[in-house]
């Protein structure tokens, strides 16, 4: 279908649609990770709590050779966690909460390397822990599109030229 064939008032909403999501959904997907961020980061802080809780110890401990006392461990995930949705919910100190997001996105996926047996079953099915897990992928491809924001990239819509 040619630009011709479109009627025009549609072209010119879509057009408007396109502008209005250049400007406001990478602010959107900020906010939406710094809720799951933040709202994920306060359930470790209760015991119990977070369904992700015993795989964040396993990973804990073997990142941290043991060295580090459990409920220490998840505080701290549940700190940073907290920290970073704080961070890009505000959207200040965006290049720190960026950093904090790298550092925490090793620890995310950490358990796919250290943990492969509680990641997947019988014919490498992923669990149900490695599907959490593995759906954070596209977190870190959001943190990405953040990061190249608040680096300065932006989107920019091109008007259609009419044929």
């Amino acid at each position: 279908m040619t630009q011709a064939t479109i009627p025009r008032s549609f072209r010119e909403s879509e057009l408007r649609l396109a502008r209005w999501l250049a400007r406001y959904s990478i602010t959107l997907l900020r906010m939406s990770m710094g809720l799951i961020f933040l709202g994920f980061g306060v359930l470790k802080f209760v015991p119990g709590l977070s369904p992700a809780e015993p795989m964040a110890a396993d990973t804990l401990q073997i990142l941290t050779l043991g060295l580090l006392p459990e409920r220490i461990g998840l505080l701290m995930v549940a700190g940073l966690e907290s920290t970073i949705g704080v961070l890009l919910l505000t959207g200040l100190f965006m290049r720190a909460a960026l950093a904090l997001l790298a550092v925490e996105m090793v620890g995310i996926m950490s358990p796919l390397v250290l943990l492969p047996g509680a990641m997947f079953g019988e014919n490498l099915a992923p669990t149900l822990a490695g599907q959490y897990v593995i759906k954070d992928i596209i977190i870190g491809a959001a943190g990405l599109v953040v990061a190249a924001q608040t680096l300065g990239a932006r989107m920019v819509v091109e008007s259609p030229s009419d044929e």
